[in-house]
């Protein structure tokens, strides 16, 4: 039986690796979705639903995150987002526990769209 932190082999030796959920994505882009209507009607508005979401490489435990958004469209209430995140910095655990590299260029992990909105009695702008 493989214990869940057995790890795999590099190099010839053992270094833990933890993958991260794609969900932790998901939650960076409704918090950039969050600073988007902020910004743009004065209220957190509601995510309303993804219309695409595509994993594009792994993210293990360590790594550093940027997620970026834009908003595409904006309708009377719906406002259309397209997020990317980036692995930025890469946890290097095989040298030792702190260790780690700066990935240039950044590695796109996740890319998605979706739609927001601001209900007409919560814009203030």
């Amino acid at each position: 039986m493989i214990e869940p932190d057995a790890g795999r082999v590099l190099s010839a030796t053992f270094r833990k690796v933890y993958l991260v959920d794609g969900a932790r994505m998901l939650a960076l882009f409704g918090d950039v979705a969050t600073e988007l209507l902020i910004r743009m009607d004065g209220d957190e508005g509601l995510f309303v639903a993804y219309d695409k979401v595509e994993f594009l490489a792994p993210v293990y435990a360590g790594d550093y995150i940027e997620a970026e958004g834009r908003i595409t469209k904006v309708g009377n209430t719906s406002r259309a987002m397209t997020f990317e995140a980036r692995k930025v910095i890469v946890a290097r655990t095989d040298i030792n526990e702190s260790a780690a590299d700066v990935c240039d260029p950044p590695v796109v992990v996740c890319r998605a769209s979706g739609t927001c909105v601001t209900p007409k009695a919560k814009k203030r702008f």
